[in-house]
């Protein structure tokens, strides 16, 4: 018995495959032998990083319990077999003139008709950024510490972080990376500031960004090092589940002690 399942609606953009610097949306077409326990589908996509034709790749995926057999890719023209089998389907598509004029056609009838939708939602999407600030020993210079400001999965890539002390912006002793990307439509950035610290004082690292309504703003606290802190939470966790436990035990035995009989002795 067979049963045949068409998911027939392009990916949003939280789905859409962000592995490159492509978008990409999918149609899956799934084929499910339930008597045999196997498992055929096939995975159409297109990606690109323009609406220009030029600028779209449409690809085929076929799939056999999870295996990648065979593929058309409109770069290439023509199928790809991986496996045995796949070779076999691949050489026997090539040669149908029908199924090579129609997935040849794919790529205008399917991608150029959905890739302006796909394309300006994703430039109009935001992710907003997370803050870890750390203190580091520099390795040189003319200060004696160094606060990190790392700025994390933000989405689009410009960005402003900068400082302020005591509530004074702070323009010097101030390094910062290049917004690096993640892989996945995310970015990073780092940045440094150099300084010699001063009793009270109050240091905080501040974030702009187009997915914010109002800067982001992290104090740092001086306290304790990072470290420290980290220590200090550990075996606070611990003393609390240590007094947990004995304080259980200590229920048990009572509540045992209170169904004991006692028998007198001479």
């Amino acid at each position: 018995m067979q049963l045949s399942v068409r998911l027939s609606q392009c990916l949003s953009g939280q789905q859409r495959n962000m592995a490159s610097s492509f978008l990409s949306f999918s149609l899956l077409f799934i084929s499910l032998h339930a008597a045999d326990g196997f498992m055929e589908y096939v995975v159409t996509r297109c990606e690109f990083n323009s609406t220009e034709l030029k600028d779209i790749e449409y690809i085929s995926s076929y799939y056999y319990n999870k295996k990648e057999y065979a593929r058309f890719s409109s770069s290439v023209g023509q199928y790809v077999g991986y496996t045995e089998w796949g070779l076999k389907n691949a050489d026997n598509w090539n040669k149908d003139a029908s199924i090579m004029a129609q997935q040849r056609g794919e790529k205008e009838r399917v991608c150029l008709n959905n890739v302006g939708i796909d394309y300006q939602a994703a430039l109009t999407k935001s992710a907003e950024p997370y803050v870890r600030l750390r203190s580091e020993t520099p390795s040189g210079g003319k200060h004696p510490s160094m606060l990190v400001c790392s700025v994390f999965s933000f989405y689009p890539k410009q960005i402003r972080v900068g400082w302020l002390r005591d509530g004074q912006e702070v323009t010097s002793d101030v390094t910062s990376t290049d917004e690096l990307a993640d892989g996945d439509w995310y970015y990073q950035v780092h940045s440094h500031l150099e300084y010699t610290p001063r009793s009270g004082e109050k240091i905080s690292c501040v974030v702009e960004h187009a997915s914010l309504k109002e800067p982001l703003v992290t104090d740092w606290d001086p306290s304790l090092p990072e470290s420290e802190r980290n220590k200090i939470a550990i075996g606070a966790s611990g003393l609390i589940l240590g007094l947990i436990l004995s304080l259980a035990g200590f229920i048990y035995y009572k509540r045992k002690a209170r169904g004991r009989i006692l028998v007198p002795t001479n």
